[in-house]
């Protein structure tokens, strides 16, 4: 009886695998056939058509670079600066060292009309935020992950070592690993911080003022335009808190903001 339990219970798992990898499988080729229709459609110019496609697909829960970057490039087609800045920087969200993706984004800020220069910061800062920015939360976490193995790896063959000489390099080889270990597990806490709860938002519709409290009868601070990038503070029923690189604040409706 046992024997027949544990055949039933084998037999279950099989077509519950089978079934799963399927499904997978269907899943996968329902992805790659749309994409390339929406290829298709966007060779022939016909853009919205694309455009149709990449949102079925993202309304699906896929997610990619390459679907991001697409249609970035189709609503870029279209005149929709807002919505291309939006699914490039999505793009660059996804895989930061993609020089396609940081081109053509490059090229869509071109195009925008707000010209906002920054707070000055620190040369230091600078390169800790271009370190950020080199790699994701996945990327950091495997750097930390082997920069850890690569640290222990070097504990035990200090115990074999032979000679005084070879004890003091692996030594200062592990020393060394060890600070690289602790600078990538401080950026990959720094990333998963911001992850959480740093939000940044692309404005979306051609002209935007901003009120200095959320509310419509409130004064007017500023006006800003498609494709600018802001923070995203904080939100009161349909308003949205957004600050600019230049320190500025106000509140601006939901609908006009899009988050990354």
């Amino acid at each position: 009886m046992r024997k027949n339990h544990c055949s039933y219970f084998r037999g279950f798992l099989f077509i519950l695998s089978f079934l799963l990898i399927n499904n997978f499988s269907f899943a996968e080729t329902n992805v790659n056939e749309t994409m390339k229709q929406a290829g298709e459609y966007y060779r022939k110019a016909e853009y919205d058509k694309a455009i149709n496609l990449y949102q079925q697909l993202l309304n699906s829960g896929y997610e990619g670079t390459t679907l991001f970057y697409n249609l970035g490039n189709s609503y870029y087609r279209i005149g929709e600066l807002g919505f291309a800045i939006l699914n490039y920087e999505k793009a660059l969200k996804v895989s930061p060292s993609d020089e396609d993706v940081k081109h053509n984004l490059a090229f869509a800020y071109l195009g925008t009309i707000d010209r906002i220069q920054p707070l000055p910061e620190f040369i230091l800062f600078e390169w800790w935020e271009s370190l950020l920015a080199a790699f994701t939360v996945n990327g950091w976490t495997y750097l930390t992950y082997l920069f850890f193995i690569l640290f222990l790896v070097l504990v035990v063959i200090y115990f074999f070592a032979r000679t005084i000489f070879q004890q003091k390099l692996i030594l200062f080889s592990g020393l060394g690993m060890l600070i690289v270990f602790l600078l990538s597990l401080s950026l990959l806490i720094v990333k998963v911080n911001r992850e959480t709860t740093l939000k940044n938002g692309i404005v979306i519709t051609q002209s935007v003022t901003v009120k200095t409290s959320p509310d419509e009868k409130s004064t007017d601070a500023f006006v800003i335009h498609e494709g600018l990038k802001v923070n995203l503070e904080d939100n009161l029923d349909d308003w949205v808190k957004i600050k600019l690189v230049d320190g500025k604040v106000g509140w601006v409706e939901k609908g006009f903001v899009a988050q990354i």
